[in-house]
């Protein structure tokens, strides 16, 4: 069990969100080492359990799991230089980063975010993934209305267009000119300090689960580029 947060993890977090300079940070990095980073890596330990239970290929060790504090901000305008929150991703082990479906959890002073899905694939991955679900469209699309109750609807960022070798009047266009596809659910924050943020996250990574059994199919195998013109797409 994970008993929560303590509370002044949250009142880190939005101290943070008013100050985002090393000038306040420094001084309050031992509160953010023992009351925020030590706590996410004790919750991302409870959620591997959970994980290993259906999902075993996802579980991650802790200190992979959880993303640094300091943002990148070589090529941003947002100079910045410490994010709000303190997240965690789980990959599938042997999977392509952003190319094959992951688990994510945010905790910010704002909300907790609870998302799963492909974000980022490359070409080949993207086109893995088009080819795949224009063949399987109608069993995924079952599949993937499973979760909405928990997760809302798979949304993602899609071209305007369908995409080079797909057909303009495809029944699965909707799906196909997706680039990311993603769920994404919020939580109100003040469950981080209470023992109901380790169930509320897990219910949700188990009701996407399946949805990402099948989009691994697409990416397990990568498929040629000529995929997409196939008369049987």
């Amino acid at each position: 069990m994970f008993p929560g947060f303590p509370p002044e993890a949250l009142a880190f977090l939005r101290g943070l969100a008013r100050n985002n300079d090393r000038q306040w940070f420094q001084p309050r990095k031992e509160i953010f080492e023992t009351k925020v980073k030590a706590p996410m890596l004790d919750l991302v330990e409870a959620v591997n359990a959970g994980l290993a239970k259906f999902a075993p290929d996802y579980v991650t060790e802790p200190k992979k799991a959880v993303f640094r504090i300091y943002r990148d901000t070589r090529f941003s305008a947002d100079k910045s230089p410490y994010k709000t929150h303190i997240a965690a991703v789980f990959h599938r082990r042997g999977g392509e980063k952003g190319g094959a479906p992951a688990f994510y959890f945010s905790i910010s002073a704002k909300e907790i975010g609870i998302a799963g899905g492909v974000y980022d694939p490359a070409p080949p991955q993207l086109l893995a993934i088009r080819s795949w679900l224009a063949r399987n469209h109608k069993s995924f699309r079952a599949i993937a209305r499973r979760p909405e109750k928990l997760m809302g609807k798979l949304h993602g960022e899609s071209l305007r267009r369908a995409p080079k070798g797909f057909p303009a009047d495809h029944p699965a266009l909707d799906l196909i000119r997706m680039k990311r596809w993603v769920y994404y659910a919020s939580l109100d924050p003040k469950l981080a300090v209470t023992s109901k943020i380790l169930p509320e996250i897990i219910k949700r990574f188990k009701a996407v689960a399946p949805v990402f059994e099948e989009l691994n199919k697409a990416v397990a195998r990568p498929r040629s580029p000529s995929l997409a013109a196939d008369p049987l797409i």
